[in-house]
């Protein structure tokens, strides 16, 4: 039986067109990395279990690919005892920070603090496909590890506003700070609920305040403390009234203070940095990874309507867990597949994003092909990207050929032209035709451009 071929949920093939728009996107936000002085690393699609399992919450762990052990895994198997923790070691990775923390650690005598660094990999999450979410998704990170500065939060939001400038998307902004959900906890009584909280107020957009309210109680906390919490997922105002109204609330809460003061320096930050990006206070905001613990940030595309399409915040703990304690970073992560599905939507990718070659040389035999080859040869050494048709088919084919592929120009060179010593190049979209000598190779890369 012929099996019908298929790839799994949540994945998705790229061809070239899409390969095209994702190099456009990677390229982009490479490069505004690279202009703020981040260098590039790379680390292994697998890590261990040990490595992954607890960084990411409950849900999190849940949501974790695990690879089977190689060889006969259930040889010796107590099949009475949880059953992954024996025959699993190994997970594909959740995202690219918490490997990022495992290689500051494990190459900390390598690193000159602070570390500025950027990933661009696939990530897999055992999650349930729909749109704008995937199982196998691209990640583009930038973190800075080794400073408790907040100007790293705001190199930041200026590496945020500049990718999207440059993309063309208007976005907004969406900033909090972790020691404020910390101190609803603590004002509202239940201080050992902070996990809990998080990730129930982190579903606010999704599942809206009545449901999140549900799950608070389901979780513990009493009607009291839903009460105290609600009018802050209510607040609707300014940044200065926001801080005001909280400031108040969190007067017996020392975290929440601190946290109201960091947000108070960054927004300030922000302001001097002439940040024309709108930025809001988000206090509904908690992102549900456990390891941040100071300012928290999502972005959202105001255009085109789907989640987060960046978001990040500071950790300061992540690498104690491995062994280095006392290390603050701070990243944040760029959604390459959402912002693709942005991009496509508002129709937002350079028109000439899929042209194929600059320039197809018509096959026209075996004699006019030996003429062609040096030239095609010399116009790729000076930056050209040039094919030659590899049969010589009939000429209505080979213009067929440039429309597909969206190939720009096609040269015709006959026995004429290789007897005269001569190129022919058409500019299919204009029509316009130009004759060059073929030692010309400076004046065909003009007319190509």
């Amino acid at each position: 039986m012929i099996q019908k071929p298929s790839i799994p949920k949540g994945t998705r093939d790229f061809g070239q067109r899409e390969m095209a728009a994702r190099n456009y996107i990677f390229d982009t936000i490479r490069t505004v990395f690279r202009s703020f002085g981040y260098s590039q690393i790379e680390t292994p699609a697998m890590e261990n279990l040990s490595t992954l399992l607890g960084k990411y919450g409950e849900e999190g762990d849940k949501l974790l690919y695990r690879i089977l052990n190689s060889g006969d895994a259930f040889a010796g198997v107590d099949f009475e005892k949880p059953l992954a923790p024996q025959v699993c070691e190994k997970g594909l990775r959740y995202d690219l920070t918490v490997p990022f923390a495992r290689f500051v650690v494990q190459h900390q005598g390598e690193i000159s603090f602070p570390f500025k660094r950027f990933q661009i990999q696939p990530v897999w999450r055992a999650d349930r496909p729909q749109k704008g979410r995937y199982r196998e998704f691209y990640q583009c990170d930038v973190d800075a590890i080794g400073s408790r500065s907040q100007l790293c939060e705001l190199e930041l939001v200026q590496i945020v506003e500049k990718v999207f400038q440059k993309l063309d998307v208007r976005v907004c902004m969406h900033i909090n700070n972790r020691k404020l959900l910390t101190g609803l906890a603590e004002v509202c009584g239940f201080p050992d609920k902070v996990v809990d909280i998080t990730v129930a107020i982190d579903k606010l957009d999704k599942i809206g305040q009545e449901a999140v309210e549900a799950e608070l109680a389901e979780r513990g906390l009493s009607a009291e403390a839903i009460a105290v919490l609600r009018p802050v997922l209510q607040l609707n105002a300014g940044f200065d009234e926001k801080l005001a109204v909280m400031r108040k609330m969190m007067a017996g809460s020392q975290a929440g203070m601190l946290g109201l003061d960091e947000i108070e320096e960054l927004f300030g930050l922000i302001r001097a940095a002439g940040i024309s990006m709108p930025c809001e206070l988000d206090l509904s905001l908690a992102r549900g990874l456990n390891y941040y613990t100071g300012a928290i940030f999502e972005v959202k595309a105001l255009d085109w309507q789907i989640g987060s399409i960046c978001g990040g915040g500071r950790y300061d703990n992540l690498t104690g867990i491995f062994g280095l304690p006392d290390m603050s970073g701070v990243g944040v992560s760029f959604g390459a597949d959402r912002i693709y599905d942005v991009l496509a939507g508002l129709e937002k990718f350079p028109t000439q994003l899929a042209s194929g070659a600059d320039l197809l040389f018509a096959n026209m035999g075996r004699d006019e092909l030996g003429y062609v080859l040096g030239i095609a040869s010399a116009l790729r050494q000076a930056g050209a990207s040039v094919e030659i048709y590899p049969d010589a088919s009939k000429l209505k084919k080979q213009f067929d050929y440039c429309e597909r592929k969206g190939i720009r120009f096609i040269s015709i060179c006959g026995s004429q032209e290789a007897a005269d010593g001569t190129v022919q190049i058409k500019n299919l979209a204009s029509g316009e035709q130009r004759s060059f000598p073929s030692s010309d190779i400076q004046g065909m890369m003009e007319f190509l451009r």
